[in-house]
């Protein structure tokens, strides 16, 4: 490699050079010290950049070029360990870190259909179906709430769950379908 020539258009003949010659086993020894076939040619590319950077270095025949080459990969991966030792654990690398248990975009899509059909009910079944089902008030407590007798309430539970499944197109819910499901109120 003596005489290597830093100009911009031998700067890739250079660097495809110490490929061609090198690149195999400085692949093979970055692998080892990172663990990482990834990181390995991370650091590959690294020190082919800082070989091309310091040609001069290279060209004065002092030393072996493979040596040179393998001390700035080397250097590079004991670097790269360092840094990574510094900074917090990425997510990935957590291993107490508790396993997600589901997708909750549907909970979340479904809750938003709900609320919509809740709009598209009467005000007395919206505050029926709110007061038992999202407050988790009994029937007695719904009444008293709501100042109506409990009966009220089962009726306009019943009818408020019926206007609700016709709304969100529930099967044998849709008025004169002839199920006699009609929705009245």
């Amino acid at each position: 490699m003596a005489g290597i020539d830093r100009r911009p258009d031998s700067a890739e003949a250079l660097v495809r050079a110490l490929y061609a010659e090198h690149g195999r086993s400085l692949l093979a020894y970055a692998t080892r010290l990172t663990g990482d076939r990834a990181a390995a040619e991370d650091v590959v590319q690294e020190t082919l950049v800082r070989a091309w950077k310091h040609a001069d270095d290279l060209s004065t025949g002092r030393g072996s070029v493979r040596g040179w080459l393998l001390t700035v990969a080397r250097n590079l991966a004991t670097d790269r360990a360092r840094a990574r030792a510094v900074r917090p654990a990425e997510v990935a690398e957590v291993e107490d870190f508790p396993p997600v248990e589901g997708d909750h975009a549907e909970t979340v899509v479904n809750s938003m259909v709900v609320l919509s059909a809740l709009d598209q009910v009467s005000a007395e079944h919206r505050d029926v179906l709110v007061e038992l089902y999202y407050r988790g008030r009994s029937v007695t407590e719904a009444a008293k709430e709501l100042g109506i007798p409990p009966g009220t309430v089962k009726s306009r539970s019943f009818y408020a769950l019926r206007a609700l499944r016709a709304v969100l197109g529930g099967p044998g819910n849709n008025p004169g379908d002839g199920t006699g499901a009609e929705v009245t109120g």
